[in-house]
């Protein structure tokens, strides 16, 4: 979204202030609505729900002048954040489509199912998504590169796709909130003035409790996945791309880097194989970007919408009103806590919602003397937990679309956002009051 140093439109009054977040509760209510409704979650597409929202956004918000709402709407469509997103889900389709053109998925999917019992698959997969994610510190990087695998795993396995795609979205907002690196721990503690070490102090007590439960959740779970057949020989070249890719994920290099490398090692790949040529190759990459087109659509779409509501005071609005009703340091803790989780629902970016709150959750934690890394951490945490199951954010979109899901199936099973919530709310009303 743009800088908010901008000038926000006031909002005039209670009733005013609702409305301008009025398109949030429209898209929810044609697309979840409507899927209950017809029980399928696949009959109501989330590019005409944000349609319709943004329609609706376009009616209710200012500027007066239509094209001077188009031009805001454009803003917050082309923010850098944003075409960041879409360069990786470009790069990510490409990948993909061309690595399951060559086999080398599912040359990656009997490898490890050959090494690992099926009752170790998932919480294997949490695991790994919270090694990736915490050493390359973005969510989005390690989705969209463990995502193909794991959906080939959980087939292999008889692992419900949903739940096994909610282990790699947990695990990568483990990392993701963790992260020295990630941009939502530079935000969280440059905004509340504490050194990094600090913020993950705080952070570990928080997380880790959350973590180990759905580790040993998944294990358990795991238990009912009974071993297949073990595959037959594995082609190692094949393998090559998705081991360079996961490697070098692990190693902390930038995401778009990783996804240039496994392209490029996918056409070598293609080089040392009589069966498939360079053409062939590149059609399978054609398909894989034009196959994210949707999801490219569905993010302009949502980036442009939240930006009217924004620039509209939306933001403002419920950051005001929460500020209102702190009462005690308790109570300061989890409205800075609900402010950024709020702030994230209008922004749909974790890092900008951050941002956005933390000044006044500065103030709010000098007032009632709550330590800076103690405030640094309840910002990130709480705001990756409403982004990690917000339907609409970038990470569950590109999930579901490298799963072949929607994201109303994966919802359910995010298991480790939700019990990070449970833990974060523990340490507000539990942990003692000059920890950190």
């Amino acid at each position: 979204m743009p800088p908010h140093t901008e000038r926000e439109l006031p909002y005039i009054n209670h009733r005013r202030g609702l409305v301008t977040l009025s398109p949030l509760v429209v898209f929810f209510l044609i697309y979840v609505v409507s899927s209950l409704v017809a029980g399928d979650f696949y009959v109501m597409p989330v590019a005409i729900a944000f349609l319709a929202a943004s329609g609706w956004a376009f009616m209710i918000c200012k500027p007066k002048r239509f094209t001077q709402r188009v031009e805001r709407f454009s803003a917050g469509a082309a923010h850098s954040n944003i075409m960041m997103m879409i360069w990786i889900f470009i790069l990510a389709g490409a990948f993909a489509k061309g690595a399951e053109h060559i086999g080398a998925v599912e040359a990656m999917v009997k490898l490890t199912l050959n090494l690992l019992p099926a009752n170790m698959l998932l919480p294997g997969v949490f695991l790994a998504a919270c090694l990736i994610s915490l050493s390359i510190g973005t969510s989005v990087g390690t989705i969209v590169a463990l995502m193909p695998v794991a959906a080939g795993l959980a087939a292999g396995a008889g692992c419900h796709a949903g739940m096994m795609a909610g282990a790699v979205v947990g695990g990568a907002f483990f990392g993701d909130n963790l992260s020295f690196i990630s941009d939502t721990t530079i935000a969280a503690t440059r905004t509340q003035g504490c050194a990094m070490k600090d913020k993950f102090r705080a952070n570990f007590r928080i997380v880790i409790p959350a973590a180990l439960c759905i580790l040993a959740l998944y294990a358990v779970l795991g238990l009912q996945f009974e071993n297949r057949a073990i595959y037959g020989h594995t082609n190692y070249a094949l393998v090559l791309p998705y081991l360079i890719v996961l490697v070098s994920a692990i190693c902390g290099m930038n995401v778009m880097k990783v996804l240039f490398l496994g392209i490029a090692a996918t056409g070598v790949a293609v080089l040392c194989m009589p069966t498939i040529t360079l053409l062939d190759w590149a059609g399978a990459m054609g398909a894989g970007i034009t196959g994210m087109g949707e999801l490219i659509i569905v993010t302009l779409l949502a980036a442009g919408m939240l930006e009217l509501i924004r620039y509209n005071g939306g933001l403002s609005y419920i950051i005001s009103h929460l500020s209102r009703s702190i009462r005690g340091r308790r109570s300061a803790e989890l409205s800075i806590g609900l402010m950024a989780a709020l702030a994230n629902l209008c922004t749909a970016n974790n890092t900008v919602a951050i941002v956005a709150v933390g000044n006044i959750a500065r103030r709010i934690a000098k007032k009632y003397t709550i330590p800076p890394a103690r405030t640094a951490s309840l910002l990130d945490t709480f705001s990756c937990i409403i982004q990690a199951v917000i339907p609409y954010g970038a990470q569950l979109l590109a999930a579901a679309s490298l799963a072949g899901l929607t994201a109303l199936d994966i919802i359910p099973h995010l298991y480790y956002p939700f019990a990070m919530a449970a833990c974060a709310l523990v340490f507000i009303i539990f942990a003692p009051k000059k920890q950190f």
